[in-house]
Formats: C-alpha cells, structure tokens, sequence
C-alpha cells in the first residue's frame, strides 16, 4: 500500500500540478469546408456550468492543474495537449472549467488526530479524502474540417503511442507506459477516448497510476475532458472519465 501512495503522490505532480474510439465523420466533407469557427464568447455561454451539475464545484482551472506536459515525440503530442486540458491541434478559440467531485461523506466518527493513526489508517484516511473525481472540460471551435481533423489526430496518436513515451511537466520527467484506447462516454459526430498510464522510476518504488481522457466532436466544436482521481489510483481501483460530466456538457452543445 505504500508503494500506491508513491505512485499516487507522484501523479499528484502530473495530475494537479497540472479507446474504443469513432473518430468517424458522420456529416460530409462539403458541409465540413464551409463551417466557420466558434467564438471564445460563444464558447463560454456552451461549456458547463454549477447548475449543471449538482455534488460538482465547477470553477476555473487551477494555474497547476493548467501546467503543459510537452513531449519531444511529435506523434503523441496530440495526447500531452489532451492531458493539458486543451484541444489535439491547436484551436482558433476555446475554453475550460475545472469540475471536482464533493468530497464523499463519511460515516460520523469520533475525530482522530492524524498523529495517532498507524501507517495503514493513516494511508485509509488520504485515500479516502482523495477518492472524488477532478476532470478538466475545454471546449474548442476550428474552421472548416478543422475539429475533424484534430480528433482524426488523436485518434493516430493512440495507436502510435500505445508503447508509450516520456513528457515533460513542470520541469520533471513523465513516463508514460501504456496508451491504451477506451470506450467513449459520449458521442457526437465522434469521439476518441484513451486511457494513459504513468510509471514513476524504479528508485522511487517503480508504481503505475492510471489517468483517463475523452475528445468528442459536435460540429466544428470539440469537447475535451480529462479526468484524475487520486484515491481510485492509491487504491488500484477502477474509475473513469466522469459520465455526468461528460452528459452535462453533450446536454448543453445539442
């Protein structure tokens, strides 16, 4: 269980401090060619909102959560700009909120001073108040086949970067193991979902923790979400990229 704290603190750097895929078209490329981009303006009024969803706060990114994971192999740089928050390919306007989940509440107890639990209550309790989803939504708008061409991007990058690969974030080292395509929570004219695991070095413990990302397509606007949880990857269990979050934000962009 100490090696999961390892691996989670260090995703704590990558994941705060910063598929079953069908990236198909399902409108022609002559419709495509003649779309024209979104505003930023018109972005904001169409990403999720708090009334949208209720047990979420809903703000703005965090400087640390916004942190750019670079990677010198151009293939799967797709994938580090979806684990930033951003769009694939670069975008002529976007936006982005930060959604987290409310803490889960727990079953009332007598209050423990954190100095007098063992190393496995101690490591309990961390999970525990970790264990609530952190997902980054962006919207970006592109000209013509532009958003058609960005999921089509990232779509390549899954399968060239399966093997894996190393970024940079925050001047620290990244190591990426696996890419490994995931079904989609949402839909649209298309979507292209992946699931990204990280490694920390074997001095460290040589853990993995797994993060999660999703990009659906609505025209010429594309929906990007990534999402984190700290407990789930302390734990070694299973979660996903937030469905409601992903519902809330398909309900606003029909």
């Amino acid at each position: 269980m100490r090696l999961c704290a390892t691996v989670a603190v260090s995703a704590l750097s990558f994941a705060l401090v910063t598929g079953c895929s069908d990236e198909g078209s399902k409108d022609s490329a002559g419709k495509g060619s003649a779309r024209k981009a979104l505003s930023a303006a018109e972005l904001k009024k169409l990403i999720v909102t708090q009334d949208d969803l209720p047990g979420y706060a809903v703000g703005a990114v965090t400087k640390a959560r916004a942190s750019r994971i670079t990677t010198d192999k151009a293939a799967c740089e797709p994938l580090t700009r979806v684990m930033s928050g951003l769009a694939p390919t670069e975008a002529p306007a976007s936006t982005d909120r930060m959604v987290t989940e409310n803490a889960k509440k727990q079953p009332s107890a007598k209050p423990t001073s954190l100095d007098d639990l063992d190393e496995g209550e101690f490591e309990k309790t961390m999970r525990k108040s970790l264990d609530r989803d952190v997902t980054t939504v962006a919207l970006a708008s592109y000209d013509g086949d532009g958003a058609e061409r960005a999921l089509t991007s990232l779509s390549a990058a899954v399968k060239a970067c399966a093997g894996g690969f190393t970024g940079r974030q925050a001047g620290a080292s990244v190591k990426f193991t696996r890419i490994a395509a995931e079904k989609p929570a949402g839909g649209g004219d298309g979507s292209v979902a992946f699931a990204a695991t990280m490694k920390e070095d074997e001095g460290d413990g040589g853990g993995t923790a797994l993060v999660h990302a999703e990009v659906d397509r609505h025209g010429s606007t594309v929906s990007v979400y990534f999402t984190s949880n700290l407990g789930a990857m302390m734990a070694e269990q299973a979660y996903t990229v937030t469905p409601a979050v992903v519902k809330a934000q398909e309900t606003r962009l029909k």
